[in-house]
């Protein structure tokens, strides 16, 4: 098929070459997939020739040239013209009803963003609609709220993990939770049992841990067999022993015996200014997304400083600030990944998990360092 091709509007259609040119030139259909109109998903698909997909209006893939498109009024249409569906928009999904149409969109939506707090004023901002009439067309469609569908998604997907053989920790962060004891008290509840039990005969995790001395007072380093699952900091060991224990509430904790020691020196010369080993092993779980900032993260100097919005920008997710703002307030390996790094736009400190005095005393440690 080449860039020339008379314009199809349906595999049956008979139409002149000065009829399909017109069409090229001044298409309503045309002004929508510009538009990317939600509201005219179901009426008609957009075909690209050179990537041979077909789309729905509303597609956020990259808008393609105007020559390079067809129309068609049915997805079968494109697909006897040898197009094949989005995976991204998922065309064929739409059943031609406006209303349940709209609901399966904020299905998916909510799919793939189960990491997040998705709460109803992003959800109406993403698709045009006000909180209130969104929440209640939602609920007359599948009985229940956005927030109670998100909450089933992420148990089936819980279930699904702890079935697999996944350890409590992994399936729970893999489903979307976060490190809320509330968020396991609730999940405990939905399964009739806690989430260890339900893990058919699998073993919890182990985790090795140890206290000590640091510049930014008392620092607790805890890690499986894989490496560094946690480095956190308080004033006291039975703090940082409550904190592990809220973190990780369903392993098997244990003081270690000192097979940690070159870890902890490794981190302790890295906040008196030594580059980190890059070798050290960490085991965190994280969403494709956090791993695209934390992995970031560690690319920023010694030293140096970057803002919400320079990260989000070097991720390729320009808009996403809050989002990363999130992935640094849930690093669970401070210091390691150095979320201190991350600023305000304006030079303000921003938020830091461990306080925002450690925070200061970091990046002043950090920046005597480079000028000495």
């Amino acid at each position: 098929m080449t860039t020339n091709a008379i314009l199809t509007i349906d595999a049956a259609s008979d139409m002149t070459v000065s009829q399909a040119n017109a069409l090229r030139t001044d298409d309503p259909r045309w002004d929508a997939v510009v538009a990317r109109d939600r509201t005219h998903d179901g009426k008609f698909v957009f075909a690209v020739s050179t990537t041979g997909v077909y789309c729905r209006p509303s597609c956020a893939a990259r808008r393609p040239r105007r020559e390079n498109v067809q129309f068609f009024s049915r997805p079968e249409s494109a697909e006897q013209a040898g197009y094949r569906a989005c995976l991204r928009c998922r065309p064929k999904s739409l059943s031609g009803n406006p209303q349940a149409d709209g609901v399966k969109e904020i299905c998916r939506y909510i799919e793939q963003h189960l990491d997040e707090p998705v709460t109803l004023e992003r959800l109406g901002k993403a698709f045009r609609q006000s909180p209130f009439h969104l929440q209640r067309r939602f609920k007359a469609a599948l009985g229940i709220t956005p927030r109670e569908y998100a909450d089933t998604c992420r148990l089936k997907l819980l279930k699904r993990n702890l079935q697999a053989g996944d350890n409590v920790t992994r399936a729970m962060y893999d489903a979307g939770y976060g490190s809320s004891s509330r968020l396991y008290e609730r999940t405990a509840s939905q399964l009739g049992m806690t989430p260890d039990k339900y893990r058919r005969g699998a073993i919890a995790a182990a985790i090795r841990y140890t206290c000590t001395d640091s510049p930014l007072g008392r620092m607790l380093i805890a890690a499986t067999e894989r490496g560094v699952c946690a480095i956190q900091f308080a004033r006291s060991d039975g703090e940082l022993l409550e904190g592990l224990k809220h973190e990780f509430p369903f392993a098997v904790r244990r003081a270690d015996e000192g097979g940690l020691k070159a870890w902890v020196r490794a981190l302790l010369d890295q906040m008196r200014g030594k580059k980190l080993d890059e070798a050290l092993p960490l085991d965190i779980r994280a969403t494709a997304f956090q791993r695209r900032v934390w992995r970031y993260l560690q690319s920023i100097p010694f030293g140096s400083t970057r803002s919400y919005s320079q990260v989000a920008k070097a991720i390729g997710e320009p808009r996403a600030c809050r989002a990363v703002a999130r992935a640094c307030a849930t690093n669970p390996v401070a210091v390691a990944i150095p979320c201190h790094r991350v600023v305000r736009e304006d030079g303000g400190m921003g938020g830091y998990r461990w306080g925002m005095e450690r925070k200061k005393e970091l990046l002043e440690m950090e920046g005597k360092r480079t000028e000495e």
